[in-house]
Order: structure tokens, then sequence, then C-alpha cells
């Protein structure tokens, strides 16, 4: 996987899967929940838990978020009160330079100059490209949607400009979802920063329950299959083609679980602090096809390409030639908005391609996470989008193009239909039981959703999943994936 310069650096940011986090939650919710009939207060405390959270990884870059944030405050106040069509165009599209120019400065100015330099050189002009060699901030890429996403709600007029900066920093710099979201949208966020919360011992139950299932899927799953998928896509030669194979099925989980399980921490934790985020996973490996798929992975910013790029430039609308051009537009954002590689645009470009013959056909409606729910006969075609997911995954996780096309060369050999090698029957138990109670659980919000049940069911539940923890875990301070991002 492309390693972004601050990946290396994460052993002193204060991760969901730490001792300091551990000591960090209850000290903030004690105090949260002391000022509760004070509103204000207790967003000040958000703010300030926020800016520990964050400023404990690289205090430098409070002054970017606090700086980018507070500018989309004031552009939204000044197009509330702005009439003028022009006027709030040039508005929106300050915000929209600056957010994206910061973003794109230190995600992405590098790799556009050595692509240059390299482009240069093939027609035989020496470059020595000028390089930035920065930090990438972590989350940077998540809180810049979640404040455009807010100025371009207000320039809509979906949504009135706030005037309180300290419920608008609460909102922009929430610790749950701060570093890899869900991106919130301030329609649903933002209005929970202005009601009093009461606390609900219901609902901060159900928060816990939500935040022990994704710790099960981080420290079980994905850390359970980061070493032999690291080592696999690092040492592709050695491996044959089940092994090659065993390694891509085990990325996919291990992605989901790193991703989805990061997500139910946040929400849960949200919860115990009365709030509600949007949900993000809706069990994605059980889609019957690719646009089922992406109804329900990564749902926030799934929507959110969809709301401000593919709706405004026609959605599913006009000629054939249109909606196609819209769909690859949308996917190959998508793939680049994960960092500067080409392999990202790959993996882009491979899932629109898989979604276009749903397009064509008028199918790419079918299925919905709101639908009718997947069944035993459906298992054929869910095996089928996971395989072609996991194919697409390789491009993901590949160093580059070239090694992702290696990988499936060697994966795709005689030797695919053994049995692999390093096949770990304790990781496959745990898989099992993860998609076991994922499939029971597919009407529910999350696997650990059993208020239904009676008491004692629920808390043989709870101990059986945080014995799985306690034995199966690993807890080796191993870092989000998607916090490079």
């Amino acid at each position: 996987m492309v390693v972004h310069a601050s990946f290396a650096t994460f052993a002193g940011r204060m991760l969901f899967n730490s001792l300091v986090f551990a000591a960090f939650l209850p000290v903030v919710f004690a105090l949260y929940w002391a000022l509760r009939h004070r509103l204000r207060a207790q967003n000040g405390v958000v703010v300030a838990a926020s800016f520990l959270f964050y400023g404990w990884w690289d205090p430098r870059f409070l002054l970017l978020l606090v700086g980018t944030s507070m500018l989309d405050f004031f552009v939204a106040m000044a197009l509330d009160r702005t009439i003028g069509t022009v006027r709030r165009k040039l508005l929106m599209g300050f915000s929209l330079a600056a957010n994206l120019g910061v973003l794109g400065t230190f995600k992405y100015y590098d790799f556009f100059a050595r692509e240059f330099a390299d482009l240069l050189q093939s027609v035989g002009i020496r470059s020595d490209p000028v390089l930035l060699d920065v930090i990438l901030p972590v989350g940077i890429s998540f809180y810049t949607f979640q404040a455009l996403s807010y100025t371009l709600d207000v320039y809509r007029r979906d949504l009135r400009a706030t005037k309180d900066p300290v419920a608008f920093q609460a909102f922009i710099s929430f610790f749950p979802q701060l570093v890899a979201g869900p991106i919130e949208r301030a329609t649903n966020l933002l209005p929970q920063f202005h009601r009093p919360r009461v606390f609900d011992p219901a609902r901060a139950e159900d928060g816990m329950r939500q935040m022990l299932w994704g710790f099960f899927k981080k420290a079980v799953i994905a850390d359970g299959c980061a070493p032999l998928v690291n080592d696999t896509f690092a040492h592709v030669g050695w491996h044959d083609g089940a092994s090659l194979a065993w390694a891509a099925v085990l990325f996919a989980f291990q992605i989901y679980c790193d991703f989805s399980g990061y997500t139910d921490i946040a929400l849960g934790t949200a919860r115990l602090f009365g709030f509600e985020l949007m949900r993000n996973f809706a069990y994605p490996y059980f889609s019957r096809d690719i646009a089922e798929f992406w109804r329900r992975w990564h749902i926030s910013l799934s929507t959110w390409f969809r709301d401000y790029v593919y709706v405004p430039l026609g959605g599913s609308r006009g000629s054939r030639s249109m909606q196609v051009r819209n769909v690859f537009v949308i996917f190959l954002l998508s793939g680049f908005w994960h960092g500067a590689n080409w392999t990202f645009l790959a993996w882009g470009a491979i899932n629109a391609l898989l979604f276009l013959p749903l397009l064509l056909r008028g199918k790419n409606r079918k299925h919905s996470p709101v639908g009718a729910l997947a069944t035993w006969r459906d298992l054929p075609a869910i095996l089928f989008t996971f395989a072609c997911t996991t194919v697409a995954w390789v491009f993901f996780r590949a160093e580059s193009i070239g090694a992702a096309m290696g990988y499936l060369r060697g994966m795709l050999s005689p030797t695919l239909f053994r049995i692999p090698k390093d096949l770990d029957p304790w990781l496959l138990g745990m898989i099992a039981i993860l998609i076991a109670v994922e499939w029971l659980q597919r009407a529910r919000p999350h696997g650990l959703e059993v208020a239904h049940l009676r008491p004692w069911m629920r808390r043989a539940c709870y101990t059986g999943v945080f014995l799985l923890i306690f034995f199966f875990g690993h807890f080796g301070k191993a870092e989000f994936i998607y916090f490079q991002f």
C-alpha cells in the first residue's frame, strides 16, 4: 500500500485502540455530563477535547484545522446574507479554492510534480522538481469535505449559516469522527450542537455495544489479517496462486473490518455524548451487485460525491454518453480522493467498469440497503460481487499498477486451486464468526445490536465478544488504514 510520509509517525497519536484514549474518554465523558445544563460549556468541552485528541499527534496542524474551518464559518455567514448571484458564486468559489487548494497542496502537489518531471524526462528534458515533502495532516480529506458540505449547503439555501463559532468548531472537529469519518453533513450533526442533550442510559449502552463490536473487528480481524497481507504483498514472487488469492481475500476483510471497526467505535463514542452520526457501512459484503456495494460501503463519501458532483453533472439523466461520463467522473474522483497514486485511479476505474453494465441495463437501483434483505438464494450473486471487489482491492493495496498486475498474474495461475500454505484456522474461524453474526444481524444497525434479547443472552454476547478480543486480539497499537487518507 502507498504509505504517505505521515503514516510512519502514527505511533504518537491518540488511537482508539490505545491506553491513552482509554484514559482520555472517561475524563471527557465525566466533564461533559457534569455540565449537562450548560449547552455552550458542553460544546466548549467537545472543542477542547477534540483539539487535544487531534493535537496529540502534531499540535501544529491544529492551526490548519482551525484556520480552514473558521474561513468556512465566515464565508457561510457572508453567503447567508448575500442576495446577488455573482457575489454568492464568488464567495463559494473562494471557499472551494481555499479548501481544495490546501488539500491539494498537502496531498497531491508532490505527486503531480514528480509525474510532470517524469513526463519531461521521457521526452529528453531534464527536470529537478521542487518538492514540499510535507507531512500529510491526518484526516485532512475528511474534515475538508465536511467543511465544504456545510458551505455548499448554505450556498444552495439548504441550510442557514450558524452564528455560533463554538458550535461550528465542535461540528467540524468532533473527535470521534474527525480523522476517519463518517463525513458528516451539517444538516444532520450541526443542529445537534444547538440542542440541549440529555443523558440516555439506553443510548449509551447501545453505544458501548457498538464500540465493543468495532474493537472486535479491528483488533481481532483487521489486525489479525495484517501480518500475512503485508508479507504477501511485499513478496509476491514467494507465494503460489492459492496463497495470493487467500491474501487478497484477507485484505478485503482487513480493510472492511479496519474501517468499519473505526466507524463503529466512532458512532458508539458519539452516542455516549448524546449524538447520532450517520451510518457509514451497511454490511457491504452481502451486496448482490456492485451498485448495491457502493450504497453500503463508505456511505458518507459515496453520498457526498452523489449529492455534490454526480447529481449536479446530470446524474443518470441525459444521454447514455453523459451517464457514462458521470459514472467515470464519480468513481475516478472517489479513487483519487483516497490518495495520490495511479493505483487509486485504477481502482476507481475498475469499479466504474463493473458499475456500467448495471447502469446501461437500468438495474443499478435494483437493490437497496433498506430494501429486501439478501437470502441464501442470493449467495451466488453475493460471492460474485465479493470476488469482483476483491480483485479491485488488489489495485488499492498494491504499490503500483505494475505490482497489481503482477499480483493478479501470479494469482490466476494453475496453483490457484491448491489449499493455501499459510491458511490460519484460528483466523478463518474469527472471520466465520464475523460473517455469521453480521448475516444474522443484517437487518440491524450493527453486529451487537442485541437490545431485543433477554438480559442473560445480552450478557452472554458481550462476554463472548470480550473474550474473543482478549484471547485473539492484537494489541500492538496498530494504526487504522484510513488515517492515511
